[in-house]
C-alpha cells in the first residue's frame, strides 16, 4: 500500500515519474538539512513509491523483452 498522499503513479509518463522523483530527492535534502525529520520521513515514504512504480515498469519491460525476443529462448537462468 503506498503513501496516502501519492498520486496514480501508473498515469505519469516514464519522463514525469523521473522528474519528480528527482524533485522529491531534492525535497529530501533540503528537509533533511532544515532537520524536518517528519517531513524526511514522509518524502521518503513517496520516494518509495515512486521507486516501486519505476521497478515495476522495468520489470515489465524486461519480461517483453524476453517474450519477444528470440535472443532470450533456451537461456538456462541460473539465481
Amino acid at each position: 500500500m503506498g503513501h496516502p498522499l501519492a498520486p496514480d503513479l501508473s498515469k505519469l509518463s516514464l519522463e514525469e515519474l523521473t522528474s519528480k522523483f528527482n524533485e522529491l530527492s531534492k525535497r529530501i535534502n533540503t528537509a533533511f538539512r532544515w532537520g524536518n525529520s517528519d517531513m524526511v520521513g514522509q518524502l521518503q515514504l513517496l520516494m518509495q513509491d515512486y521507486q516501486e512504480e519505476m521497478s515495476n515498469r522495468n520489470r515489465k519491460s524486461l519480461e517483453e523483452m524476453e517474450k519477444n525476443s528470440k535472443n532470450f529462448k533456451n537461456i538456462i537462468d541460473i539465481q
